[in-house]
């Protein structure tokens, strides 16, 4: 069988090659897209990380094409209609990055309530005035922890440790966690006018679309600081600069934005059908939040750690060899 690899370093593609000789293994260091795709068609596997959109003009390309083996929680970047379709199974590696997103997320609140990258760039220019540099303490601050999943709940442990007051929004109630951790839960709207700080782990879903947006940034306690881990699509840019702008956050730390590729690679913006004047303003709106003296932006980095990435081919290696068995785990789209 044929598995083409995508998106990868050298150590995955190393990593790969235990799956030999039973797979003919192709390693691409770049996205999948529709001139790679050409090159690979006759793959009967393919696995890719987020920055490749596996959208129908892609995945029609590959005619024998079985399971898509995806290096990640999240599959919003892959087309699961077209899939399910076509016969496709789609895996995924849930749980891989808990510890290392929840660690990002505070190494983000510290770098904002203790001024870190301001404090450090002054240093490195010789200054040593601490003018403008009063930080906070996270103790006794109250954090809403937006999706109580796997990472959520790791958050959650942290921000005990910090001893902050926690609230959990979540669908489904872990009564017995929230006993032995410590947290109450509540609505939304009751989190976000109590919470001095908001951090998101919820999924990329139609429903979850802007889920923070104008009405609920009115909703915040001013001053509040925003933290996004999850995905770009889940917070409104345009709402977000607003309430920067006006100063009703004091805040926030984003390691996703909705418009990702463009801002890796700007020229993507003028493609052919690049999107709507909608798609633009929310661009141009990512951009602005970049000048934002008070917003901290990494790149898509919170789960980039060794360990973590262990995890993500070890669980992507044990999909492939699970579906051979004909046992599939980890499915999100099945035939």
């Amino acid at each position: 069988m044929k598995f083409a690899v995508f998106e990868t370093e050298q150590w995955e593609h190393d990593a790969c090659l235990r799956l030999s000789p039973a797979y003919e293994v192709s390693c691409v260091r770049d996205t999948l897209d529709e001139a790679s795709a050409r090159l690979h068609a006759k793959a009967d596997i393919i696995s890719s990380f987020v920055y490749s959109q596996l959208d129908a003009s892609v995945l029609a390309h590959f005619a024998q094409l079985r399971l898509i083996a995806t290096r990640s929680t999240g599959y919003d970047h892959i087309d699961l209609g077209y899939c399910q379709s076509r016969g496709i199974i789609v895996c995924n590696v849930p749980g891989y990055g808990d510890t290392s997103v929840a660690e990002h997320v505070f190494a983000l609140l510290l770098g904002l309530a203790r001024k870190i990258a301001d404090a450090a760039e002054r240093t490195r220019r010789g200054r040593f005035d601490q003018a403008g540099l009063r930080g906070f303490e996270l103790k006794g601050r109250t954090i809403a922890v937006i999706g109580a999943g796997r990472i959520g709940m790791r958050v959650i442990e942290i921000a005990r440790g910090f001893s902050m007051d926690v609230i959990a929004v979540d669908e489904r109630h872990d009564d017995q966690a929230a006993q032995r951790l410590g947290f109450r839960y509540a609505s939304l709207d009751g989190a976000l006018g109590q919470a001095d700080i908001i951090t998101l782990h919820v999924p990329a879903t139609p429903e979850t679309r802007r889920l923070i947006s104008e009405r609920e940034f009115a909703l915040m306690k001013p001053g509040a600081v925003l933290i996004n881990t999850a995905r770009g699509s889940v917070v409104d840019a345009e709402a977000l600069v607003r309430a920067l702008a006006g100063g009703r956050l004091a805040g926030a730390g984003l390691d996703v934005m909705a418009q990702e590729a463009q801002l890796r690679d700007e020229a993507q913006i003028f493609r052919a059908g690049a999107g709507t004047n909608a798609d633009l303003r929310a661009f141009a709106a990512n951009h602005a939040l970049l000048g934002f003296a008070n917003v901290l932006v990494t790149p898509h980095n919170a789960y980039n750690t060794t360990e973590a990435l262990a995890r993500i081919i070890d669980t992507t290696l044990a999909n492939i060899e699970a579906f051979a068995r004909g046992a599939p785990q980890n499915v999100v789209v099945a035939p």
